[in-house]
């Protein structure tokens, strides 16, 4: 049994009757669509293309978020959903428009008609990129936004916010760091997420009781941590790998000037992506 499965089982997960998973063909969809499945009776999952064949314990659900009758019918009988559908990049702002901003919009309004009550929204560190990497900020600092891109996912986390006051629809915002199987560059020491860490904080996300809106940074136990996550020490989410095991390997690689956005921004350099022609 895979050491990620056996820690879910271990801490007696509920096993729910529903969860979707939206943008279940990138590359975090794929990993936690193996992942998750000991959650839930029945994985729904959700993209545009790529989805494959169905397990058994799986139901498939093409879907355009920008359709929000199509989303609506998606979240019948949904008991909760891992949010990762989207543009994961930067992009032109009609395309990020239509997935990030109005498919998050349809995917609230159809939890709230659907009498869903918990989402974990993939947001993305990229919500505060424009902070120098010498900063080190909690859930309760101002967004600075890198790109259009982060813009987005800043409107994601104020429309779950709204949408928790007002409707009681609880959300868990995870502002993801860099989830790979091991991080590619000096920038990604501080932010690695482990495919395992990702795995328990999912797990925290979907299983603590009484989260309201929760803020919370997606990153492993790095040496040199950018982000308190403090204000959610709530969920009980202990990450236990770190990017350390990598160091000798990216420091192998050629510096990088001391001025380059990737050595200076929290965001990297989403800072200098675009304008886009429309």
């Amino acid at each position: 049994m895979p050491s990620w499965q056996s820690q879910c089982l271990d801490k007696g997960a509920t096993i729910m009757n529903r969860l979707l998973i939206t943008g279940a063909a990138g590359g975090l969809g794929k990993v936690l669509r193996e992942r998750l499945a000991p959650f839930a009776t029945t994985l729904r999952l959700s993209d545009l293309t790529g989805l494959g064949s169905a397990a058994p314990n799986e139901e498939l659900f093409p879907c355009d978020l920008g359709d929000a009758a199509a989303v609506h019918e998606m979240l019948g009988g949904v008991d909760a959903v891992v949010h990762l559908g989207g543009i994961s990049v930067e992009a032109a702002f009609a395309p990020i428009l239509n997935a990030n901003i109005t498919g998050v919009f349809n995917l609230y309004e159809a939890a709230r008609k659907r009498g869903v009550k918990r989402i974990v929204f993939a947001s993305s560190n990229h919500v505060i990129g424009f902070y120098k990497q010498t900063e080190k900020l909690d859930a309760e600092a101002p967004m600075r936004p890198d790109s259009l891109y982060g813009i987005s996912k800043g409107f994601g986390e104020i429309l779950s916010r709204f949408y928790f006051d007002r409707y009681g629809i609880e959300t868990v915002c995870v502002r993801i760091g860099s989830s790979f199987s091991e991080p590619a560059d000096r920038r990604m020491m501080s932010t690695f997420l482990s495919y395992d860490d990702l795995t328990e904080l999912m797990r925290c996300a979907l299983q603590t009781p009484n989260v309201g809106h929760t803020i919370v940074y997606g990153a492993s136990d790095n040496r040199d941590a950018w982000w308190d996550n403090s204000k959610a020490a709530h969920l009980g989410f202990h990450p236990k790998d770190s990017s350390e095991p990598f160091r000798a390997k990216v420091e192998a690689q050629p510096p990088a000037s001391p001025d380059d956005p990737m050595m200076v921004y929290q965001g990297g350099r989403f800072v200098t992506h675009g304008p886009f022609d429309q």
